[in-house]
């Protein structure tokens, strides 16, 4: 068997690298889903104040500064980049363990979020430029894996450490005080400080390699510049006086104001009516930010911002994948604490059964979706969406079985075709963003994506899921209800499809105009 050529073997080899920066990204976001029900009763938290740790609190951060990030990661190396992010979220997932109450650990997840926006709008980039696109969909999807390898691993060890830290030290004075939660953060965090190294290592590709480009730009005089320009963009009250340097005008200040204030009303009607002011406040100051730097973005770089926003496709596709994570994500992080409530079976046992069953189900339900839409797009051209749209039927049955059954075992079985199927939709999603935009683009493109999906699919998914858990009195009725948004992501799955044709050959043309 011939040897593959020396680029392509970097090129694997840089791929399994980032798969083990995005495992070690999920390692820390998912291990508090195992960590729950004794972070609740030692810091008396509800189940919407754990949706929020787990899903705003994170994702409202991870949104807003994925768009600087983005933007640096098109300017600057994207392998130091990648590195400085997994050293502070690791550092912050190591904090979580000092946390003493709910606003403690809320500032520590913000911190995890902030980091960990910094890895996969520079490692889409990276990937994209490491290999073609023909490959890009599947390649894409591998990496994405790490998504459930990382989530099946923080299960599996976030479960034996705790089980087994507070009942070695039941009844006496464990050293430091420590509860087994916070143990358990420790371990997974600080591991992340030495992978930050070999991340380092890594070379930079080309932009545009693989493309046909063979001669790399000059580097960009001034990156942190235009780094600290976007983060001035996203960050209020900064965001209004970004507005007024750039020459935006009065009435994009005047939009900016009257957003503001309908925001600022929403979140108060919406605390009104269900309370978890910290949510709703969140939320606000999140979606006005994106607003925000999306009127920056116009001013800036109208080409990237009518790339981005003026694409029906784009928008479209972004909403119908960030509903399929809508669900993705509050199944996948309520999962344990259901069979923990509902079948009663202990942390290590959830964490080891549903560890391992979510890291295998996940690798190959994403590497399935990325392979599958990579051979059907040979003869489709909307193969990704295609993909979607079974991701966004085929779960639906499994899952309600493995809500309703009375059989512990069954319900452990039927969560292994949930947690494949669910996952499907990650290497379609990212690579159709990759096909609409010019190459210039794609890091804030994928930067736009991860912010739609995130303040869909994590802001809202797994908060949702606890306020109706709450609300209705049921974790099991809740995670039902939740399947309804996978309605929602058909509908605009179809719709990208009638805008699909020309959106790619625009996005082709050398203005991407």
């Amino acid at each position: 068997m011939s040897q593959p050529p020396a680029d392509e073997s970097y090129a694997r080899y840089a791929l399994a690298v980032l798969v083990v920066v995005y495992v070690f990204n999920f390692l820390d976001r998912q291990i508090l889903s195992i960590l729950a029900e004794r972070i609740k009763a030692d810091l008396d938290l509800s189940d919407a104040q754990i949706g929020f740790l787990y899903g705003t609190a994170f994702a409202v951060f991870y949104a807003l500064f994925g768009l600087p990030l983005g933007r640096l990661a098109d300017l600057w190396s994207r392998t130091r980049l990648i590195a400085v992010g997994l050293s502070f979220w690791s550092l912050m997932t190591a904090a979580s363990a000092l946390a003493r109450n709910f606003a403690q650990l809320t500032v520590a997840r913000i911190g995890v979020g902030v980091g960990e926006a910094s890895a996969s709008p520079a490692a889409f980039s990276l990937l994209s430029d490491y290999f073609p696109p023909a490959k890009r969909a599947s390649v894409l999807a591998i990496y994405s894996s790490g998504i459930y390898i990382g989530a099946g691993l923080g299960l599996g060890i976030g479960g034996l450490i705790v089980e087994r830290w507070d009942h070695a030290w039941a009844g006496q004075a464990a050293p430091f005080g420590l509860r087994g939660w916070q143990v358990a953060f420790m371990a997974v965090g600080l591991p992340g400080l030495l992978l930050a190294l070999w991340v380092r290592s890594l070379r930079e590709p080309i932009r545009g390699q693989s493309e046909g480009v063979r001669q790399a730009p000059p580097p960009h005089p001034h990156p942190f510049r235009e780094f600290f320009l976007e983060l001035r963009a996203v960050l209020p009250p900064l965001t209004l006086l970004h507005l007024v340097l750039i020459g935006a005008g009065a009435r994009a200040v005047a939009l900016n104001l009257a957003a503001a204030v309908v925001l600022a009303t929403a979140a108060a009607a919406m605390i009104a009516w269900l309370g978890t002011p910290p949510q709703w406040i969140a939320l606000a100051v999140g979606l006005y930010a994106a607003v925000s730097w999306g009127q920056g973005l116009a001013v800036r770089d109208p080409a990237a911002f009518r790339a981005i926003l003026h694409t029906p496709t784009l928008r479209y596709a972004c909403v119908g994948f960030a509903l399929l994570a809508f669900t993705g994500y509050g199944l996948g992080f309520w999962m344990p604490p259901f069979f923990l409530r509902e079948h009663g079976v202990s942390e290590s046992s959830a964490g080891l059964i549903l560890g391992g069953s979510s890291a295998l189900s996940g690798w190959l339900g994403v590497t399935l979706g990325g392979l599958w839409t990579d051979r059907w797009h040979r003869s489709s051209r909307h193969a990704r969406l295609y993909v979607g749209m079974c991701t966004a039927l085929l779960p639906l049955p499994f899952a309600l079985l493995m809500l309703w059954t009375g059989s512990t075992a069954l319900a452990f079985v039927v969560a292994f075709p949930v947690n494949l199927l669910t996952s499907m939709w990650l290497g379609p999603g990212a690579s159709t963003v990759q096909d609409l935009v010019p190459t210039r683009m794609r890091a804030v493109a994928s930067a736009f994506y991860l912010l739609v999906v995130t303040f869909i699919g994590l802001a809202l998914g797994p908060y949702t899921i606890g306020r109706l858990s709450v609300g209705v009195g049921s974790l099991r009725w809740a995670m039902a209800l939740s399947l309804l948004a996978n309605a929602g992501a058909l509908a605009m799955f179809l719709l990208a499809a009638r805008h699909l044709a020309k959106d790619e050959a625009k996005a082709k043309r050398p203005s991407g105009g």
